[in-house]
């Protein structure tokens, strides 16, 4: 079972070239040693032209940047920032610092992974459960009221709202966020929730690997559903393989269930002087096995 985009549809790289020198981005060898990812300038450009109908930025708002850019997240986060032409700001170098940094530079696409935002709910949440009195009454109010709206048609925003309770959690990131992206780790739907209608935005969540550039997959927007990771973006395709000794196929009921396999123009060709692992993640068609079920 196949989806995704073929090659032909991805975004044109006509004077991209397979042969162009590669950028090498080590994985973090959880599970042996670390290898080295050769993705292409074709391979990142390609995953960060598909971030575009999703948070189009202009030229006058900014993203910032403080995730280490030896992960592809924050790479592909950079090929996106130059090709769109917005501005990058580039944090002061102390995490714990980040909200003085959103605050001097009102970034419009804040991203994040899920250790950080759930810090960030812990801190919102708490504050809107010990609310006391009329404040405590309003506030619970206006967090049930946009949950509502939020789950049932993906509206993020509240005229009243928004102004009277929502407005100061906003300003905790400069004021001015348009997009939040969580990617890296899987995040609680209800984490996602809360700040989605906090910072009254849409809150998108991705899921990749270092060998698809980053990029693999993001929901949408307005997707008033959480607890996916949406489809797959137009420069991959994804099929699924059977995995019949953990009971996983793709004649399963209600839904088919196999090995995440994909394919497209943001795909590393292999694993830098690696062939041992290139041969066992990769297959003769170029099919990369990523090991995940789905």
């Amino acid at each position: 079972m196949d989806a995704g985009a073929d090659e032909k549809n991805a975004p044109p790289f006509n004077k991209c070239k397979e042969t162009d020198c590669p950028i090498f981005s080590y994985t973090s060898g959880t599970t042996g040693d670390a290898k080295g990812v050769k993705l292409t300038h074709k391979n990142l450009l390609s995953s960060a032209y598909t971030v575009i109908p999703y948070c189009n930025l202009n030229a006058e708002e900014a993203h910032v940047s403080y995730l280490p850019y030896p992960h592809s997240f924050e790479q592909v986060l950079t090929f996106y920032a130059a090709v769109v032409g917005c501005r990058i700001g580039y944090y002061s170098g102390d995490p714990a610092k980040i909200t003085d940094d959103c605050a001097l530079l009102k970034p419009a696409l804040f991203p994040s992974v899920p250790r950080l935002y759930n810090r960030i709910y812990t801190k919102i949440n708490q504050k809107l459960t010990t609310m006391k009195g009329c404040s405590g009454w309003i506030g619970r109010r206006a967090l049930a009221s946009k949950l509502f709206y939020a789950e049932t048609t993906g509206v993020t925003t509240h005229g009243c709202w928004d102004k009277l309770v929502f407005g100061k959690v906003a300003g905790l990131l400069g004021g001015n966020v348009r997009f939040m992206i969580t990617g890296s780790a899987p995040i609680d739907p209800n984490v996602l929730k809360l700040l989605k209608v906090s910072f009254c935005c849409p809150f998108m969540e991705g899921y990749g690997l270092t060998e698809t550039s980053g990029g693999s997959s993001m929901t949408l927007p307005n997707d008033p559903v959480t607890g996916h990771v949406g489809g797959p973006l137009p420069c991959i395709k994804w099929r699924i393989k059977d995995v019949e000794g953990m009971g996983y196929t793709s004649k399963d009921i209600p839904y088919p269930r196999g090995e995440l396999c994909m394919k497209g123009a943001s795909l590393s060709k292999g694993y830098y002087k690696r062939p041992d692992k290139t041969a066992e993640a990769f297959d003769a068609s170029g099919w990369f096995m990523t090991g995940d079920v789905c």
